[in-house]
């Protein structure tokens, strides 16, 4: 019989990233784990509707012509989405909940797209090119922002939705408490936010037993004012990839579904 060859692996990839106040996108190269091109940026439209947000994620890729018309699109967003459908909205619009967030950009983009969670995507990308590349066993991602986004990752591979910044730790949800944005609201000193920090991460050590703790989040850029300050028996270090995460994890595992 004639030998037949597996689809070749595809090179690159469009990631998005849609935030609360940005939607942004980039071309991934799939070996290197970087941008092709400069990152465009768009503002979120207020309120961001289901509606309101697709078109704006058409208009941030129609940049892009240089990009094959078949490569694949990952698109994080800040939510549970489970088999397409987004099923929470902590920090978003209610009216996400239930939309299915895959057929709705797949309809206004004319092209088959995966939709993850934002911390997915950014854990993934951690441990396939950042700061967890190689690391065996279990590693936990969390991205401290708005809220506190998670990702586990085991051997590589990523296990889906596992919102720990919801957490409950001393009757409060955790992100409540520990996310950045508790921080700047309470205008807490890096020791005191670190004291809560503590509380959280001891908590996720002996929930979990990871072999690394990755931080990431805009406040990871400032690692050296409250890393230090933790006492863990995991190792804890910031994330490599800092704010390109989202769109490089998104593009990955695009990518990795289209390959099977």
């Amino acid at each position: 019989m004639p030998e037949t060859s597996s689809p070749a692996r595809p090179a690159l990839a469009l990631g998005v990233d849609i935030g609360g106040s940005g939607i942004k996108a980039a071309p991934v190269d799939l070996l290197a784990g970087e941008f092709r091109a400069e990152r465009v940026r768009l503002a979120t439209p207020q309120p961001a509707t289901p509606a309101a947000v697709a078109p704006v994620v058409a208009q941030v890729l129609a940049g892009f012509t240089d990009v094959p018309a078949d490569a694949p699109v990952g698109i994080t967003f800040p939510a549970v989405v489970q088999h397409g459908i987004t099923r929470t909205a902590a920090n978003v619009d209610p009216s996400w909940i239930g939309t299915d967030a895959e057929a709705l950009f797949s309809d206004a983009l004319g092209r088959e797209v995966q939709v993850v969670n934002d911390a997915d995507a950014a854990g993934y990308a951690e441990a396939a090119f950042g700061a967890a590349k190689g690391v065996k066993g279990v590693v936990v991602v969390t991205t401290l922002g708005t809220g506190i986004g998670s990702a586990i990752i085991v051997d590589g591979k990523l296990v889906p939705n596992t919102e720990l910044g919801h957490l409950e730790i001393g009757g409060h949800d955790a992100e409540k408490k520990a996310a950045d944005s508790a921080r700047e609201r309470h205008d807490l000193s890096w020791q005191q936010w670190a004291k809560r920090l503590q509380r959280y991460y001891s908590h996720l050590e002996d929930l979990l037993w990871p072999d690394l703790i990755v931080v990431g989040g805009g406040v990871s850029k400032k690692h050296e004012k409250f890393l230090p300050l933790l006492d863990l028996r995991t190792p804890i270090v910031p994330a490599g990839l800092l704010n390109d995460a989202g769109i490089i994890g998104a593009a990955s595992l695009a990518a990795a579904r289209r390959r099977g």
